[in-house]
This record gives C-alpha cells, structure tokens and sequence, in this order.
C-alpha cells in the first residue's frame, strides 16, 4: 500500500501534464496570431508535446521534495511547455513569454530560492555566468554554422542559465541534443518532415531545461 502511495503525486502530475500538454498545443494552433488562416488539426506535434509533458511533471516528485522547490519548477515547466508547443507550431518563441522569464529567474536565483541552484556551492555565481555564456555560445555557434536560430532562442537562453546554472544546462544540452536527432530522423523516415524543412532550436533548448532541472545536482 506504501509502496503504491509514492506513485501517486508522479502518476497524478503525469496525467496534469499530458493534458495540459495538448491544452498548450491547442494554444499554439490559436496564438500567437497566425498569418495563415484555420486551426492545425492535432498531429504528431501534439504527441510530442504530451509527451514531453507528461514525463516532465510526472518525474518532478522524484527530484523535489520541498513544496516551494516543487511548484517553482511547475510553474517554469509550464512556461517552457506552452513555448515549446508555439515554436513547434510556428517556430516562434513569443516575448509575452520568453521575456518575463528573464527577471522572474533572476529574482527566484537572487533570493535563495532557485531549485535547482540553491544549495549549491556558488550556485548564483554559475546561474549568472550560464546567462550569459548561454546565449554567447548560441549566438556564435549560429552565426558560424549559419542555423535557424532566433532572437527568440537567445532571450530564452539567458532565462534557462539562470534557472539551471552552467554545468547543468550544458548536460542537459547534450543529452537533448542526441535525443533530438533520434526524433528529427524518425520524422524524416516517416515523411513527417522533409530534408529543407525548417527546424527549430527552441525545441532542444527546452528539452535540455527539462533534463538540467530533473537531473541531480552533483
């Protein structure tokens, strides 16, 4: 019966997660205001987002246990879920959303209440180099390689580093980054996506958030 019980908060944000997935697709399929008209039908895009939802949420007991710890990551993975439902959807990473992000992470780190940093060993000190490095590294690797990056995945970058430092972001971002060319080969074997499509980086940059935030600070 204990045993049983610990599954419950991961089964039940699992489930919130899943749902509130596909209502962050269906958001993206309406806002921000499309050029094209019409609402996208559900599609493999929904899934994605599901997904990554789900197992978000539903892997946040395990790693938080303080209540405070718990619903700051929920709130930012609520962000992150609607963000990556918008650049999937449209490959746009809206303001409304990316630059609120930028102070509300820099007070939670400034405060002592940052989850992931906040009893770590100069956690502020590498939440404020992330910020900025972060976004540097994307900003140059981009212009060197000549990818599909945006203004949009470089205000979101600043407000990642702030939340998950610079060790844990850059885990993240290379277990995500392995993780996305599994998936953009699968949609290219199934035709979903085609070798000119365009592909965003919103995307990778969310997914490794997600990574930074679950994986245990070492």
């Amino acid at each position: 019966m204990v045993a049983t019980l610990t599954w419950l908060p991961a089964a039940a944000l699992g489930l919130a997660g899943a749902v509130y997935g596909v209502l962050a697709d269906r958001l993206a399929a309406r806002w921000p205001e499309h050029e094209t008209p019409g609402i996208r039908s559900p599609d493999w895009r929904t899934g994605l987002v599901l997904l990554l939802s789900a197992g978000a949420f539903a892997a946040l007991p395990a790693r938080f246990g303080s209540g405070r710890d718990l619903l700051l990551a929920g709130v930012f993975f609520a962000a992150l879920v609607v963000l990556l439902a918008t650049d999937l959807d449209q490959r746009l990473l809206p303001d409304e959303l990316t630059l609120p992000l930028i102070p509300a992470t820099l007070l939670v780190l400034l405060a002592g209440w940052n989850p992931v940093l906040a009893d770590k060993q100069l956690g502020v000190a590498s939440g404020l180099a992330a910020a900025i490095l972060a976004p540097l590294f994307l900003g140059v690797t981009g212009a060197l390689f000549r990818g599909a990056l945006g203004m949009g995945d470089l205000k979101l970058a600043i407000s990642l580093g702030l939340a998950c430092g610079l060790s844990q972001l850059f885990a993240g971002f290379v277990v995500a980054s392995l993780a996305s060319g599994v998936v953009l080969v699968a949609l290219l074997a199934s035709r979903r996506l085609g070798l000119r499509s365009a592909i965003p980086f919103g995307p990778i940059l969310i997914l490794a958030a997600f990574l930074a935030v679950l994986r245990p600070v070492t």
